[in-house]
């Protein structure tokens, strides 16, 4: 008899591992039935894993470390079992700004020059720009961003994804940072182009994760060995390029995106229409599941978000670090997925920043090639700064 999991996601293509081990039947050769229930915010479907109306989830990273470090709701710590996904986000304005923008004609994939045309098409006012969770990678990615480019004149606003093209269309946001395919919608209803992927800010930026609440693991440790094999099969099915029109396929249907397979093939392959006049940019690596250890929950990752964080909610920075050790779990990661061929790097923290190619590293099987992860600004971190 399988065991039942039932599993929240937000509708978003970087869902897809999840999608995969469902309907391709991963999970259930691990002899799970994986059961997907998808939600439009992700403080529902945070809420709802926290207090056991899911097993498990599709969560936002920056979420886990906020919740775990006292920086979330109640006291229920999450893991990050692995990663689901690395990059995917895209930046996009409003028709007006964009027009300013477009006679500077900044580069799509140079964060620099891009920025500097956003800051002077908006003529001095201060912007608003929409993003999913004020716990995300997208969030992280537009501090980042602004700051880098000596900016101060931004606002934030939470918008769930699926209703980021209509806050653009109300005029109640002058940009965003979204996950695909929704920035992409936007630009199919007019609402927006899109000027810069996420990717250009960070190269090898830490997305989604495998959320489960640590009494869950504990509690049931072989549910989440098991529901991590699926997936992470699922992650390398997603690796091979002749799998995407049907991953696209299966992530359209009504019960996930409910959106047509080509917008969403587009953004599995990396190749995004930016504005109404169909004008393509390719992006490398716009959303990474397997490749470059993508499924690996680095600690140094975890570090970097609680350092952000800290920063951003005044919160004790230690506590946030120490619940960031703990939550990403790549002592699990390295005992499930090692035994089914997983291909487990020498440390389990580096510089996050420092490659600006892809790299060999040490790793069990030898075939590891890590990068390129640089920061737009040339900044790197080290997990070991105090």
């Amino acid at each position: 008899m399988s065991r039942a999991v039932n599993c929240g996601f937000v509708p978003l293509v970087d869902a897809a591992p999840l999608v995969i081990a469902a309907e391709i039947g991963f999970a259930a050769e691990e002899g799970l039935s994986l059961a997907l229930h998808r939600e439009v915010s992700w403080a529902t479907l945070r809420d709802k894993l926290i207090w056991g109306g899911y097993d498990a989830a599709h969560m936002l990273a920056p979420v886990i470390v906020a919740q775990s470090g006292g920086v979330g709701v109640g006291d229920e710590p999450l893991d990050a079992l692995m990663m689901l996904s690395v990059n995917g986000q895209v930046i996009g304005v409003g028709p007006d700004l964009a027009a300013g923008m477009r006679a500077r004609a900044p580069g799509f994939l140079d964060a620099r020059a891009t920025g500097a045309a956003l800051l002077a098409a908006s003529e001095g006012r201060r912007l608003r720009v929409g993003v999913p969770f004020p716990f995300s990678t997208h969030a992280l990615l537009m501090a980042r961003w602004f700051e880098g480019l000596g900016a101060g004149r931004v606002e934030l606003a939470t918008v769930p994804p699926p209703r980021m093209a209509r806050a653009m269309a109300a005029g109640e946001v002058d940009a965003f940072c979204v996950g695909e395919p929704w920035g992409s919608v936007a630009v199919e209803q007019g609402t927006a182009e899109l000027i810069l992927p996420g990717a250009a800010i960070w190269q090898f930026a830490p997305e989604k994760a495998l959320a489960m609440p640590r009494a869950a693991v504990e509690a049931e440790p072989e549910i989440a060995a098991a529901l991590m094999r699926a997936v992470w099969r699922a992650a390398r099915w997603l690796g091979d390029p002749a799998n995407l029109m049907t991953a696209a396929e299966l992530l359209g249907r009504p019960a996930c995106l409910d959106l047509s397979p080509e917008i969403i093939e587009r953004a599995l392959r990396g190749r995004l229409v930016i504005d109404r006049d169909g004008a393509e940019a390719p992006v490398p690596r716009l959303v990474e599941f397997f490749d470059a250890a993508a499924t690996f929950p680095w600690r140094s990752q975890g570090l970097l978000i609680a350092d952000w964080l800290a920063r951003l909610t005044g919160a004790d920075r230690a506590r946030l670090r120490a619940a960031a050790r703990a939550a990403f779990r790549t002592d699990l990661y390295r005992a499930v997925l090692g035994p089914i061929g997983a291909d487990l790097p020498g440390a389990s923290e580096k510089l996050e920043g420092a490659m600006a190619v892809p790299t060999a590293v040490a790793s069990t099987l030898g075939g590891l090639v890590l990068g390129p992860d640089r920061f737009f600004d040339g900044t790197v971190f080290d997990p070991s700064d105090a």
